[in-house]
């Protein structure tokens, strides 16, 4: 089976056990048609069933509490539920890019899968499940709004949205292991270290397209995030785990300022 009609097939089942199972069965050497122009699916994105509600609905609890703690590892699986799905969008959704990008995304999604596995796991043994509480849908909506340019999507969920992980990372281990969670924070490191190389991906695609369209980064990366509304990025920020994942100097100079098209 293509490895981007394999990837949207994953994209909308909505039972993890058969995501999972697909994604593990491709085959990563074979061919890849780069040209092809995938119809868009019904079903997407294909997920268990969550309860989705805006951001500001969602209840803070204390993590000293089990089900605080049971709170934050589902928001936690979450977020690595959409990152799945997000991998596998990329891979069936933009044709014409190199073989090594499909290939690359899609282990991406593959490595995704795994946080949520480990996260899953350790909610259950927390007496939860998936499903129990309540998610907002932000990365999902981000990837709706850039469905029409690979560039955007790039420049806006990998390494804007899904980067914000770097700079979250160090506050929710804190706070895993200070309320007891010593599990959790452990699973923590493991999607540190994978999420700087995917946001180093990123990074990648975002400066090779650039150069493809002869169009300067820093300023392309403003327009981008004025045109389809991104959010303004708040600290503390993670600069360690940012200059690993690639970005320079200037960009990180910018951080937590306002976006203006006089850039």
């Amino acid at each position: 089976m293509d490895l981007r009609i394999a990837a949207q097939i994953a994209l909308c089942m909505t039972s993890w056990e058969e995501k999972n199972q697909l994604m593990n069965m491709i085959d990563m050497t074979a061919p890849i048609d780069v040209t092809r122009v995938i119809p868009c699916a019904p079903g997407i994105p294909g997920r268990p069933a969550v309860e989705l509600v805006p951001p500001a609905q969602l209840r803070q609890r204390s993590v000293h509490t089990l089900e605080g703690r049971a709170v934050l590892i589902h928001a936690l699986a979450h977020i690595e539920f959409n990152a799945i799905n997000l991998a596998l969008d990329i891979v069936w959704r933009f044709a014409g890019m190199p073989a090594d990008f499909y290939r690359q995304w899609f282990e991406v999604a593959k490595e995704e899968a795994l946080h949520f596995s480990l996260l899953n796991q350790h909610l259950q043994t927390l007496g939860y499940q998936y499903g129990d509480f309540p998610a907002h849908d932000g990365l999902w909506e981000m990837s709706e709004r850039t469905q029409e340019d690979v560039l955007a999507r790039i420049a806006l969920v990998p390494r804007t949205l899904e980067a914000r992980g770097l700079d979250a990372s160090p506050a929710v281990r804190h706070k895993l292991a200070s309320g007891g969670d010593p599990k959790g924070a452990a699973i923590i490191d493991i999607i540190l270290r994978d999420e700087i190389g995917h946001v180093a991906l990123g990074n990648h695609w975002y400066r090779w397209l650039c150069s493809e369209r002869s169009l300067d980064p820093v300023k392309t990366f403003t327009e981008l995030a004025l045109t389809y509304k991104a959010p303004v990025l708040k600290g503390p920020f993670n600069l360690q785990a940012r200059r690993e994942a690639g970005f320079e100097d200037e960009e990180l100079d910018r951080l937590g300022q306002p976006y203006s098209s006089a850039v």
